[in-house]
């Protein structure tokens, strides 16, 4: 094989070729906009300036403590400041992010940390009892460390342990923070929901998060200095990897440690919010707040979200408020979402029906991703462009995850024929968007036939009084499986079932309408995710009971 004349005496070196990591964007806005302010909270006002130094002071602090490359520091905070200094102050001293869920149980927390190893332990004031009854089944005796945020009115907890502040204190704002050794470098751990078995480690790496960070700014069209409000947690997936694209476009971080419409409205007013990330909930909590809670916006807001597809109406009721709804798709192994329904100009002059149809397709990759399609699982064929057939959607690129920490057979079958493999299912409609119809695990096999969960909560969200809808399987003694639905009712408003199995008998074929509707609050994950599998066991234990 003839040798490439372009590679001859053409090596790599410090000049020509540098590891990426997000953490060079904060360094650089600091440098070039040292007085800009990079975060609001509360009465709280910090520059970008100060913003670097205090995180330089937390990988020094963490470094005199004997944090280095590869190992793990777990934060447990709401969207506040010391969690926006974790996400540079912990990789610069080469250590491993680890962002706990501040609505996990404390023996999840406990299996966390110990399979992550976790040395040191940054919490909030507020989940330090729940913090130490899970370090109590721990077999790691992490030093823990409280931040006492100003904007907390609960009561501090007893703890005898060291204070964030008189930590950072301790630190160099001048450290020489490491960059990574290489860009394959872990950045972050973070854990799946573990409901199918134990919660699996997502291991991000310095690439990847380098690639996505800037790739939201790109996908968002995100401006030069931008406002994002944080509604969507930074424990989820590092924000979505925003913590570092605000860097990037030297934006300003609007922390919230509680999403709840009142101060979201005066944000988005007050301090001229220009983009924030959330669940369909969150639209829901800003549409259903009292009259005066609500503000006028003279400008119009970018609201990313994921999960299910929002109801058309509720999509229409956002319009009119002034915000501007994307539907993004990704999981924790791709850095949160790597997929966005890109809008063509000509689909704004489609009735609001039709438009409302398209943003419930998850769409097309984004520009960091260098893979996306819908593949048959066995063969790994594509399967037709028609929005009919369904496969698995499966990514392949530099924003997917190195692998699942201290698990080799799960990652192995992850990365089967050199895709990730979703387990998400869904179709591709001849323009290439792709549109999700199910979870693997959750579609329903009725007399053979397979039924999507999402086609039947699609017909149900229509139905006027419905604000939440899931649908799951229900053992039935003749078709082995029938759809139970799930429904929780828009405020002030009451639900005739018998009226809905009209509905959905007008609008579905007879053997995917519901075999029963209950009207129920519906179980939520924190990040807003429906909890399927609360469902399909209150569904079996339904038929039990019968």
């Amino acid at each position: 094989m003839t040798s490439n004349p372009y590679n001859t005496d053409l090596d790599r070196n410090p000049a020509n070729h540098q590891p990426l990591t997000p953490l060079t964007f904060l360094e650089r806005a600091a440098a070039v906009f040292p007085d800009h302010t990079a975060i609001i909270h509360g009465k709280l006002r910090r520059n970008y300036a100060t913003f670097y130094a205090r995180s330089r002071q937390l990988a020094s602090a963490l470094t005199q403590r004997g944090i280095g490359r590869g190992d793990t520091v777990a934060a447990m905070l709401p969207n506040t400041p010391a969690m926006l200094e974790c996400h540079y102050g912990v990789p610069m001293c080469g250590g491993v992010l680890h962002s706990i869920n501040t609505r996990l149980d404390a023996a999840i927390i406990a299996f966390q940390l110990d399979h992550a190893m976790s040395k040191i332990i940054i919490v909030d004031a507020e989940f330090m009892p729940l913090m130490q009854e899970a370090l109590a089944l721990a077999e790691v005796s992490p030093l823990v460390i409280q931040v006492d945020d100003p904007e907390y009115e609960g009561a501090k907890a007893a703890f005898d342990g060291g204070g964030y502040e008189s930590f950072l204190a301790d630190g160099d704002p001048a450290f020489a923070w490491l960059m990574p050794a290489d860009e394959w470098d872990a950045i972050s751990i973070n854990y799946t929901s573990g409901t199918t078995g134990d919660p699996k480690g997502v291991v991000s790496h310095h690439r990847g998060a380098y690639l996505l960070a800037q790739g939201n700014a790109i996908t968002t069209s995100m401006r030069k200095h931008a406002v994002y409000l944080w509604t969507l947690p930074m424990f989820h997936c590092n924000g979505w990897c925003f913590p570092w694209t605000l860097s990037a476009i030297i934006g300003t971080h609007v922390c919230l440690r509680q999403v709840r419409a009142e101060p979201i409205w005066n944000a988005l007013a007050d301090d001229n919010v220009t983009h924030l990330c959330g669940a369909p909930i969150v639209m829901s909590l800003l549409i259903a707040a009292p009259v005066d809670a609500r503000r006028t916006l003279d400008h119009t807001v970018q609201f990313f979200t994921a999960a299910a597809p929002p109801p058309e109406k509720l999509l229409a009721d956002m319009k009119t408020a002034g915000f501007d709804v994307t539907h993004l798709y990704g999981l924790t192994e791709t850095y949160g979402p790597a997929v966005v329904n890109d809008w063509h100009e000509s689909w704004s002059s489609l009735p609001n029906d039709e438009q409302a149809r398209l943003k419930s397709r998850q769409g097309v990759r984004y520009l960091p991703l260098e893979g996306l399609d819908v593949l048959d699982p066995e063969t790994l064929h594509a399967v037709p462009r028609d929005g009919v057939t369904m496969g698995e959607v499966m990514f392949r690129g530099n924003v997917v995850m190195k692998g699942y920490f201290r698990n080799p057979v799960a990652t192995k079958k992850a990365f089967e024929g050199g895709w990730f493999h979703s387990g998400d299912l869904g179709v591709v409609h001849p323009d290439g968007y792709i549109q999700l119809k199910d979870r693997s695990k959750d579609i329903i096999i009725s007399g053979g036939e397979n039924i999507s969960s999402i086609e039947i909560e699609e017909v149900l969200y229509s139905y006027p009084s419905i604000e939440i809808a899931a649908v799951v399987a229900m053992p039935h003694e003749k078709w082995g499986e029938t759809p139970c639905a799930f429904i929780e009712a828009t405020l002030g408003q009451e639900i005739d079932t018998d009226a809905l199995r009209v509905w959905c008998r007008d609008r579905l074929a007879a053997y995917k309408v519901p075999g029963r509707f209950v009207v129920t609050s519906v179980p939520r994950t924190s990040t807003g995710k429906i909890q399927k599998f609360v469902l399909r066991e209150r569904a079996k234990n339904l038929v039990e009971q019968t």
